[in-house]
């Protein structure tokens, strides 16, 4: 028998976060892309990310026929790349811009750019490089690999001014810190805890 959930951030009730997410205005639109199989994950930061911006959208979906990539706002992928072009680069703008980030897998992201050509057509840009991630439970599969939230945070704190989406990080840390004490500290530290001396 499932336990019942919160509507909102999809937790169950013992475990809302809701009291944590904040509401943060940005210049810039985030459109996060999240592949379906992402939705039922326990850590789905793709949906912290949105509820805690006012100019954020998540669409789930493989193919996403109507992306707003013509209406006049500059659109960039948010996507590693040999032709990415580092974020700072865009922190001087005058005029707000779009930045679309898919959110899965490495696999499952590069298979939403393989299956929406307009998406894989638009300018890349790409993170710093030597991030550490926060996301104590999983396994970064490259150096430098963030989670969706952890990216739109840095990417926002980038554009915008440091430390202003850093409250965007608090339900995040809370996420962690539930899963961990769900598991037990000696399971944690049996399977991550080598994580944190690496």
């Amino acid at each position: 028998m499932s336990r019942p959930q919160c509507p909102r951030c999809q937790r169950p009730l013992s475990h809302c976060l809701c009291l944590l997410i904040p509401s943060l205005a940005s210049r810039t639109q985030v459109l996060i892309l999240q592949h379906p199989s992402e939705t039922g994950h326990a850590l789905n930061t793709a949906r912290l990310a949105a509820l805690g911006l006012t100019n954020a959208e998540l669409r789930v979906g493989e193919s996403f026929e109507d992306l707003p990539v013509d209406d006049g706002t500059d659109s960039f992928l948010l996507f590693p790349g040999v032709d990415a072009v580092p974020l700072e680069q865009l922190a001087k703008r005058v005029e707000p811009l779009r930045l679309i980030v898919p959110d899965g897998t490495w696999r499952k992201a590069r298979k939403l750019l393989h299956l929406n050509p307009s998406l894989a057509a638009l300018p890349r840009v790409a993170l710093p490089a030597g991030l550490v991630s926060r996301y104590r439970l999983r396994k970064a599969p490259m150096s430098g690999a963030l989670s969706t939230l952890e990216a739109i945070v840095t990417a926002l704190n980038t554009l915008e001014g440091a430390g202003r989406f850093d409250p965007l990080l608090r339900p995040f840390e809370a996420l962690i810190e539930a899963q961990i004490d769900a598991m037990g500290a000696e399971i944690y530290q049996r399977h991550h805890g080598n994580r944190q001396q690496s």
